[in-house]
């Protein structure tokens, strides 16, 4: 079994990831950023502590990055006691977040040039399948590193996607999540509009539910009708901060992005009356506040 380190194994996705590596046999050794709760059962279960990105890329053949976004993998591979500063020629490194996909090349170019393989991975589905082992992961990377990396990726995946070569991963990545916003967006706002116009909401949502416009997002934000918040465990911010690369990526490309900056705004917003450190459908709130529409019941 290969050596595995990992960064972000106190986060709601990386917890599971780890979890589940070192469950499948996988020699495991993590960094420990402030919250030690979140990794006592890893530590419990065989993983072994170390002091940095430096120590893990100087102990382990493969180190997992499961992180907010480019500012913290940029951190974590090229800032003091880095992995780039330690790595040994071979090492490969993995980066299961959502990150720009020009970062994602600088990083890359930068790895390969000390003999460094850097691939990206970032991830779909929540922290319930994270913990179950069975996330989806969308990996960009050569046909070789993809075969070398997919028995390790299974083990806390039930889908393995090689989308294309180095760096499709992350652009997939948020197109894929540019969608799913503009579903959470559209629908708070929906929502929002029914009830001033005095409808019943619980019938649009049935009438959806037998549709080709049902989704299991639309479904997560429909429980906020029943009061529950927590339909989908993605922090708001982390939303807004996708879609601001989702619409720098199109800006990039000279590709109008009408409704990207819409639902980027939508996200904003909704962060700006404070609703940022919720989960995603805390929109629903935010649209009660801009439009005085009672949707959750209190």
């Amino acid at each position: 079994m290969q050596k595995i380190g990992f960064i972000g194994a106190s986060g709601l996705m990386g917890h599971g990831m780890a979890k589940n590596l070192r469950a499948k046999g996988h020699p495991l050794a993590l960094t420990v950023h402030r919250n030690r709760e979140r990794v006592a059962d890893l530590l419990a279960a065989g993983a072994t502590e170390a002091a940095s990105p430096a120590a893990l890329a100087q102990a382990c053949e493969i180190v997992f990055i499961c992180v907010t976004g480019s500012p913290q993998v940029e951190a974590a591979v090229t800032g003091a006691n880095g992995l780039l500063g330690a790595a040994k020629p071979g090492l490969v490194i993995v980066d299961c977040s959502t990150s720009e996909p020009g970062s994602t090349t600088t990083l890359r170019e930068q790895c390969a040039a000390a003999g460094v393989t850097f691939v990206d991975a970032p991830l779909a589905r929540t922290p319930v399948e994270a913990e179950l082992g069975k996330l989806n992961v969308m990996v960009g990377a050569s046909a070789e590193h993809f075969a070398q990396l997919q028995p390790v990726l299974a083990t806390f995946a039930e889908n393995v996607i090689h989308v294309g070569g180095p760096g499709a991963g992350h652009t997939i990545k948020l197109l894929n999540n540019f969608i799913a916003q503009a579903i959470c967006t559209a629908t708070a706002e929906a929502f929002a509009t029914g009830q001033r116009a005095g409808v019943d909401l619980k019938k649009l949502v049935e009438l959806v539910s037998a549709g080709a416009v049902n989704s299991g997002l639309f479904q997560a934000m429909a429980k906020t009708l029943n009061g529950d918040m927590t339909g989908l465990k993605f922090e708001l911010d982390n939303a807004r901060k996708d879609l601001r690369y989702y619409t720098h990526l199109a800006e990039s490309l000279n590709v109008p992005s009408v409704i990207g900056e819409a639902v980027h705004q939508s996200l904003a917003i909704a962060s700006a009356l404070g609703h940022g450190g919720k989960y995603v459908p805390a929109l629903v709130e935010a649209q009660e506040q801009l439009t005085g529409a009672k949707i959750v019941p209190r």
